[in-house]
Formats: structure tokens, C-alpha cells, sequence
């Protein structure tokens, strides 16, 4: 479920608006009448909730789901389980995107509200520089300061001790102590989520949040989006150099360190220890293991064992990248075509 410290409740709905509002056909019309009330994926949905399949690799997520509705297209309705209606749809991730954002929206400063909202709640020896803006409910531990302009949004949680820089923004987080945060840093944004439709590319609701545990350092100019429903994480003491880019749903682990113009992409596991070098790149989906090094411009393509060194790219085990540039080097020379 979507935190509610961040995001408002719009349900429930019936499944009759909700097809209308996507251009979908439910297979069973007698169903229009029931009602949703939470957008999950098909692997963590409940009763009340609308998933959707667009990728045949998640068909047993979708036998096994608990989730009243799913968007798919006319070939796989048939794979809808009793008790979950179907709707149909050329665009099933884009009606899901849709309905989504007709079920949960995120909560936003209104019009005319005061820079300091009267329902944030602070700890003794905070420190509010000028122009900070803090949304409703936030909550601010003993000791922290906030930097100029920086803006912190509805329902975020800072610990104590936190020392956050000029034109900061905040949004969907939760922070622990000892928290430091350098200027121009962007943290809970959404993640770039994106869902081809009939009208062109659409957005995908991000529902979750980021989560910045004790001790992490995030470098000036750095972003770290919000999930798109599970949390970003970062973990205890990991250090965020400056322009690095975490994508959503990524977790790192504990002590970390992320060189300048890191870039992290979406559902990326990383285990504790792990070192990226400057300007090192990661696909999606990829898990590195604990105590791992990656060489700076390295891109990495596939998962990387516990313990080991990969650079080049594509990211080879280090030894082995080694011998790769030595034998190009040596094949230039032999064919004349380097210079000594």
C-alpha cells in the first residue's frame, strides 16, 4: 500500500469506470459493479487491487496473484484466475499507469499555504535557514540543520544530527540520523518510469519512497528517486559523491562509495562494501555482491560475485579486461597502426 504520509487515497473505484477511464474491455460486464481501491504489482497485490501483465515472463506472478482485476491483452485474458476479472486492453501498462493515478495521488502543498506548515514538529536545536520551506506533518529530529531554499515536502521524517546544504529537495523520504546532504540534491523524485500507449508515451506512478539510513552522505547535485512501489534504500553509512544518479527501487548496502557521475539504474541490488569508481554505469535489474570493486566508465551489464574486480565495457573481471586492452594494443602495433 502506498505510505499514506505521502500519498491520498482516491478509491475506491469501480472496475466499470476504471474501464472507461482506460479504454479497456472487461471480459465479464457483470463485474463493472466491483470496485478497486489500491494499483500493486501482480506480486504484491491484494483483494481490492488492479494489476496488470504486459511481459509473458510474469504469467506465474499472475496465476498466483491475489488481485480482484488485471489489465492484460485479448491473447492472455484466458490466464486470469477465478476471481480476478479481466480487463483488456492493446496497452496494458499504460492503463495500469492510468488507473493508478486515478486510485492514489501525492500529497501537495496547496495554494496559499505558509512556508513553515503548522503541523511540522521539531526537535530541540534545529536549525531552519532562510527561505527553507517544510510541508504538512513533517517531522524534524534534535539538532539537524536545514540549509537555505531547501525545500522538504509533505510527510518526510529527518532524524537528529542531520546537516542538509542550500536548495535541497526532499520529497516521499524517510532519513535517519547523522544524515548529510550537499547542496542542489534531489532526493525522492520519481523515478523514470515510462509506458508506451495509443496517444504516445505516458509516465508510470511512482508509489514508493526513499529510505536513507544512518550516516549516508548524498554529494551535491546527486539524485535518488522514489521507488516506483517497492522503497529505494540506501543503506548505513554509504557515501554518494556529487552528480550520481540512483534510480528507483535500487537498494545499496551498507558503506558503500559511489564516485562522481555514478549511475545506478532501476532495481539494481547491491550488497555492502561494494565501491563504484567516477563515472561507472549500472543496467537494471543487476545484483552486485558484497565487497564487490567497479572500475571507473566501467559499464555493467550482468550481476558481479562477492569480492571481485570488473572494469571495461562491457564490465569483465578485471584480469581479464587487462588482457583484452593489452591484446588490442598489441594488434594496433602489429598492424601498423599505433604509435610508440
Amino acid at each position: 500500500m502506498p505510505d499514506p504520509r505521502f500519498f491520498e487515497d482516491l478509491g475506491p473505484v469501480s472496475l466499470g469506470v476504471l474501464a472507461e477511464l482506460t479504454d479497456a474491455t472487461l471480459v465479464d460486464p457483470s463485474a463493472a459493479q466491483a470496485s478497486v481501491w489500491l494499483a500493486a504489482p501482480l506480486d504484491r497485490a491484494t483483494e481490492g487491487a488492479v494489476g496488470f501483465l504486459s511481459d509473458r515472463r510474469h504469467v506465474a506472478a499472475l496465476a498466483e496473484t491475489k488481485a480482484s482485476a488485471c489489465f492484460l491483452n485479448a491473447e492472455q485474458a484466458v490466464l486470469a484466475p477465478v476471481g480476478c476479472a479481466a480487463l483488456v486492453t492493446p496497452t496494458p501498462q499504460a492503463a495500469w499507469a492510468r488507473a493508478a493515478d486515478r486510485l492514489h495521488r501525492p500529497w501537495l502543498a496547496g495554494p496559499g499555504e505558509p512556508m513553515i506548515h503548522p503541523t511540522a514538529s521539531f526537535e530541540e536545536g534545529v536549525v531552519l535557514s532562510p527561505g527553507v520551506v517544510i510541508g504538512a506533518h513533517v517531522r524534524i529530529g534534535q539538532g539537524s540543520r536545514i540549509g537555505p531554499n531547501t525545500v522538504v515536502g509533505s510527510g518526510v521524517t529527518i532524524g537528529r544530527e542531520c546537516v542538509f546544504g542550500a536548495n535541497v529537495t526532499i520529497g516521499f523520504a524517510l532519513i535517519g540520523d547523522r544524515v548529510r546532504i550537499l547542496a542542489g540534491a534531489v532526493i525522492g523524485e520519481t523515478g523514470f518510469g515510462v509506458a508506451a500507449s495509443r496517444t504516445g508515451a505516458i509516465d508510470i506512478p511512482q508509489l514508493g519512497r526513499v529510505i536513507l539510513q544512518d550516516g549516508v552522505t548524498v554529494g551535491a547535485n546527486s539524485c535518488i528517486d522514489r521507488g516506483a512501489w517497492d522503497d529505494t534504500v540506501v543503506g548505513e553509512n554509504t557515501k554518494i559523491d556529487n552528480q550520481v544518479q540512483v534510480a528507483h527501487n535500487v537498494r545499496l548496502g551498507r558503506s558503500c562509495a559511489l564516485a562522481a557521475h555514478t549511475g545506478i539504474s532501476g532495481t539494481v541490488t547491491v550488497g555492502d562494501g561494494v565501491q563504484f569508481g567516477g563515472r561507472a554505469g549500472v543496467t537494471d535489474h543487476v545484483k552486485i555482491g558484497d565487497g564487490a570493486r567497479v572500475a571507473a566508465a566501467s559499464g555493467v551489464m550482468k550481476d558481479i560475485p562477492a569480492g571481485q574486480s570488473w572494469g571495461g565495457y562491457p564490465a569483465v573481471p578485471v584480469r581479464q579486461w587487462l588482457r583484452q586492452v593489452a591484446w588490442l594494443a598489441r594488434a594496433n602495433r602489429t598492424q601498423g597502426g599505433g604509435t610508440e
